[in-house]
């Protein structure tokens, strides 16, 4: 599956719009994250246990957005975005979405 953040494939033609995309996760803080992330923010340097658990929410979101493309019948992905927000107290939404189309 091509996936990208351009509106067109260059060297390829669209020739099939199958509509909106999007896969989502909802990822929650662990305690052993939460101390980590407390004694960095003393000290400062990369929260790698959150570096980690968002790497994965966005691997997932994006399997799950090709996964609607693919059922959809769409070889590519174009406009492609993500984004983040909080949905409450330690926990984060990571959604990733685009335009699911067939090229040429």
């Amino acid at each position: 599956m091509m996936i990208v953040t351009t509106d067109q494939v260059a060297g390829s033609e669209i020739t099939e719009v199958k509509g909106y995309v999007k896969g989502s996760t909802i990822q929650t803080k662990h305690i052993g994250r939460d101390i980590t992330a407390g004694l960095k923010g003393l000290v400062g340097g990369e929260i790698k246990g959150y570096n980690e658990m968002m790497t994965e929410a966005r691997k997932l979101a994006v399997h799950r957005m090709v996964q609607e493309a693919e059922a959809k019948g769409a070889n590519a992905i174009v406009g492609m975005r993500m984004q983040t927000s909080t949905v409450m107290s330690n926990a984060a939404e990571i959604i990733a979405y685009g335009t699911a189309v067939i090229i040429k």
